[in-house]
């Protein structure tokens, strides 16, 4: 029988992760200096050391905990809007994912990379699927359009420099939105 964590252990490893990812995506940084998550987390550095032992598993959570966020919220969307707008507002979130992934990926090594890369690929299209395809039985996506077409065109959020990220994230995503319209 597996022993349930306590209440302070779960809020504690939620707060840690919860501060490095807004560390990750606030600098795009690949410096994440754990002293500092643990002191804004409220914790010591032997409870984050308890939660994860090495920088790199901090990293995989956080990103993994991002992809299960972005998987999430397509069937939450469509059940508040319309398949077009569920789609849009998703892609919103996919450029807040992509900065923290962009950063994540810089700082780990290339193995821990493709573990981290099978394990997002899967879900996010079948979480794109979702959506295109409500978009689709809605009459307000292309017939044509598939989750790999939109993987490889929001590809391009990983190759953001930070200064651009503001001015540059989320435009090109509304353009291929437009794209996938039903005309």
């Amino acid at each position: 029988m597996v022993k349930a964590a306590r209440k302070d252990a779960v809020e504690n490893r939620a707060r840690i992760i919860e501060v490095a990812r807004r560390e990750i995506a606030a600098s795009g940084t690949t410096e994440l200096r754990l002293n500092a998550i643990a002191k804004e987390a409220g914790v010591g550095q032997g409870t984050l050391y308890r939660h994860f032992p090495t920088r790199e598993a901090l990293l995989v959570e956080v990103y993994r905990q991002e992809v299960d966020e972005l998987v999430a919220l397509a069937p939450r969307l469509l059940g508040t809007a319309e398949p077009v707008d569920a789609l849009a507002q998703w892609f919103d979130r996919v450029a807040e994912y992509a900065r923290v992934k962009r950063g994540v990926l810089a700082a780990v090594e290339a193995s821990v990379w493709r573990e981290l890369t099978d394990h997002s690929l899967g879900p996010i299209g079948d979480a794109i699927t979702v959506l295109l395809d409500a978009g689709k039985a809605a009459g307000q996506i292309r017939d044509d359009a598939d989750a790999g077409d939109v993987i490889l065109l929001i590809g391009y959020l990983s190759r953001l420099d930070e200064d651009e990220w503001d001015r540059r994230a989320h435009r090109p995503l509304h353009i291929v939105l437009d794209g996938l319209r039903r005309r």
